[in-house]
């Protein structure tokens, strides 16, 4: 009698996710045959004999949105490879986000050994698009994608096949998964070092530049560092408008391009707009339709100079680096009390101002992974020490690449130091929905006359504004300012509005 052995598979998991069932024939070719056709039904009067069998489950793991209305992210390093083995909350990948620049950690969601990656390193990612497959053992992945997934879906059954008894392969010993950024990866394999021998000092062990420069250092091998990370120190500080820097002759600008070989021009090279450029991309484009007004004037340093001097040892014992910037900063939010439009953003069609009440002022850095504006949060409660190590801890942040959402989100009003690079006015853009940005340029030391028309030595900064002009007047930016550049020529005026 001959004996029909069909085995029917099917997999079903929660909502978003594809259904793939075979026909219970054996030589059925049909693909997700999910009504089995008359044709298909057994022979009646035959037995079919069902086996149970062991069963992996590929799941295609979709890619969630670290922030509500995110589409894409840029994937900007993997933590593991195929054919590494994953358990639930082990970190997947790191990802940037393209509209507000946030980078966040993607944590599997199941156990298993990883059987694809879908993207490399600065490829965009689609938000709802599978990132990874993983292979679970033992059919579990259903219930366990139901619970995981009931708000959007984050896996996909990819296929389900029964597993055949093999001979029993060894178990590798379970990978240890190494939290870093690129730059510390880069690092780390410049000068043959091991991270799995470096102790990490960030947050679950994540290992910090400064952790590996001082295994280098007890290690005695001389860091070989990136041309980049030459020009930085350790501990990194991105060109940022934190450090104003002292009058000083202009540099010879560095050759940034190779020279061109003998024998003719290079040819021309395409190259896709990702990124942070792709994210500057859609923020000019919308600041474009809104009309500006400008406003220009230059303020006398010379009383912040002295006042900052007297600062220095005390900062140095607080373990700052005080910087001008801070008291840029400050003086803007007490400025802005007292114009609190300026500190407001219009709804999308211009027909309503919504005053925001914490002044979260954002700070312009340039940065090896492009140009980002992160934002110190309610300066208004602030002291002129905290805003300087708020700022100290951002610009360390932005060095490594590692900047979170709730850094570069929420920002109510910007200043740019565009004089750390050069320069002394400059027609800053504005970040929407923000209504007024600065920007500050190189400081310099220019002849002045004084009171007794002696001329002096004078240490003179200039300011760049521009507003919003379908709500924001001209005469209001020109008050604030003058308000702002009266608090930094004499820094004394500041304790009378300070709370």
């Amino acid at each position: 009698m001959s004996l029909l052995i069909g085995l029917r598979r099917s997999v079903s998991i929660a909502r978003g996710a594809r259904v793939l069932s075979l026909c219970p024939r054996a030589n059925c070719s049909r693909p997700k045959c999910t009504i089995v056709p008359p044709s298909c039904q057994p022979v009646k009067g035959r037995r079919l004999l069902h086996t149970s069998v062991a069963l992996h489950d590929k799941v295609a793991f979709l890619l969630a949105g670290p922030v509500e209305g995110t589409r894409e992210v840029l994937v900007k390093e993997w933590h593991v490879q195929v054919g590494d083995r994953v358990s639930k909350s082990d970190p997947i990948c790191e990802v940037q986000s393209e509209r507000d620049k946030g980078a966040s950690t993607i944590c599997s969601r199941f156990e298993g050994v990883v059987t694809h990656l879908y993207h490399e390193i600065d490829d965009t990612a689609l938000v709802g698009k599978p990132l990874v497959v993983i292979e679970t053992v033992g059919g579990s992945v259903s219930s366990e994608a139901s619970a995981d997934t009931s708000d959007s879906g984050s896996a996909e059954t990819v296929s389900k096949t029964s597993a055949v008894p093999e001979s029993p392969q060894p178990q590798d010993s379970p990978r240890r998964i190494i939290l870093t950024t690129p730059a510390v990866r880069r690092i780390a394999r410049d000068n043959d070092v091991d991270l799995a021998s470096v102790h990490g000092t960030g947050p679950q062990g994540r290992v910090l530049k400064e952790d590996i420069m001082r295994h280098i250092q007890s290690t005695s091998i001389q860091p070989r560092l990136s041309r980049r990370e030459m020009t930085a120190p350790v501990p990194p500080t991105p060109t940022s408008p934190a450090s104003m820097p002292s009058p000083a002759p202009a540099a010879v600008p560095q050759r940034l391009v190779a020279p061109c070989p003998s024998g003719g021009v290079p040819a021309d090279r395409v190259e896709d707009i990702v990124g942070f450029r792709k994210a500057m991309v859609q923020t000019m484009t919308a600041a474009n339709s809104i009309p500006t007004f400008g406003f220009n004037d230059e303020v006398n340093m010379n009383a912040l100079v002295r006042t900052r001097e007297q600062l220095k040892d005390m900062s140095a014992t607080r373990g700052l680096k005080m910087s001008y910037m801070p008291f840029f900063i400050k003086a803007a939010s007490v400025a802005l009390s007292q114009y609190p439009v300026l500190n407001s953003s219009p709804n999308k069609d211009c027909t309503a101002l919504t005053y925001k009440g914490a002044h979260n002022i954002g700070v312009a850095m340039d940065t090896p992974a492009g140009l980002v504006v992160p934002n110190i949060k309610s300066v208004q409660e602030k002291s002129i020490f905290e805003v300087a190590a708020e700022l100290q801890r951002l610009m360390a942040l932005g060095a490594e690449g590692r900047l979170g959402l709730n850094d570069l989100t929420g920002g109510t009003f910007s200043l740019s130091n565009i004089g750390a690079v050069g320069g002394t006015y400059a027609r800053p853009v504005l970040l929407p929905p923000e209504v007024l940005i600065g920007a500050l340029g190189r400081m310099q030391a220019v002849p002045r006359f004084d009171e007794k028309d002696n001329v002096v030595k004078t240490h003179i900064l200039n300011i760049s504004w521009s507003a919003d002009h379908r709500v924001i007047d001209g005469a209001t930016v020109a008050r604030f300012s003058n308000l702002w550049k009266s608090y930094l020529e004499r820094p004394a005026t500041l304790l009378v509005d300070l709370r």
